[in-house]
């Protein structure tokens, strides 16, 4: 996968998955473009920082872009597990405004960037609680699968402006996010048994995933939610 001459905007690239997008993609010869509220010391030499809090306006964004952009990755989400009788009203709305609301604005502002590269890729992140019942994740299971909506319903708006849409579903990620969920080795191998493939999976495994989605590999694919969960949205262990 050749990424020269390819420019590509990464939301939420200075830690986890964000960054392990942005490593590969600049290996790859993308110019890079990232979107967060602060920078890493990681980022590999070119990166071109755009300040952004995805909660506030996101109205200058567009200004900042390059005349065309051949990639967006929407890599910002959360990990808010709590019983289901003690998630408050701000815990739903603050959930769907950080996935949902904050995707929604970052595409409506590079939308003509998009556009006016020809082709490109949006991808998205799910999660694959929005289709596997688990337990505590009520409020960040509704705020994903709204972004299983999101993801059909604008690759079907935006396909005849040969813009692709897709959606990457993990499972547990060993991102700093969930720190808490593999904080002790007894967490860890209980979480590794969980999956089918005996493993929890890792930034590398999901980046992989989205440069895909972003590449020229899959110009047939749009409209897919992408399980990349060690196998636990759809088989079970022997």
């Amino acid at each position: 996968m050749n990424f020269n001459n390819k420019n590509i905007l990464v939301v939420g690239g200075s830690s986890g998955i964000g960054l392990a997008i942005i490593k590969q993609l600049s290996a790859k010869g993308a110019t890079v473009y990232n979107a967060s509220r602060s920078v890493s010391a990681e980022w590999p030499n070119g990166v071109n920082h755009i300040p952004l809090d995805v909660l506030d306006d996101a109205s200058q964004l567009a200004g900042l872009l390059p005349e065309q952009l051949h990639g967006l990755v929407y890599s910002v989400g959360s990990i808010n597990l709590k019983p289901f009788n003690r998630l408050s009203k701000d815990d739903f709305l603050n959930d769907y405004r950080l996935n949902v609301l904050g995707a929604a604005a970052v595409i409506q502002q590079s939308l003509k960037a998009l556009k006016n590269a020809g082709e490109a890729s949006v991808v998205l992140f799910s999660t694959v609680a929005a289709t596997v019942g688990m337990g505590f994740h009520a409020s960040i299971a509704s705020a994903k699968g709204a972004i299983n909506g999101l993801t059909i319903s604008l690759a079907a708006e935006l396909s005849p402006n040969h813009i692709r849409v897709n959606a990457v579903a993990p499972s547990l990620t060993d991102t700093p996010l969930a720190k808490n969920l593999l904080s002790s080795d007894e967490k860890r191998e209980a979480s590794a048994k969980r999956h089918p493939l005996g493993k929890f999976g890792t930034p590398d495994d999901l980046a992989a995933a989205a440069i895909f989605l972003l590449s020229g590999d899959s110009s047939w694919i749009t409209g897919q939610i992408l399980g990349v969960d060690g196998g636990l949205s759809s088989i079970k262990p022997i």
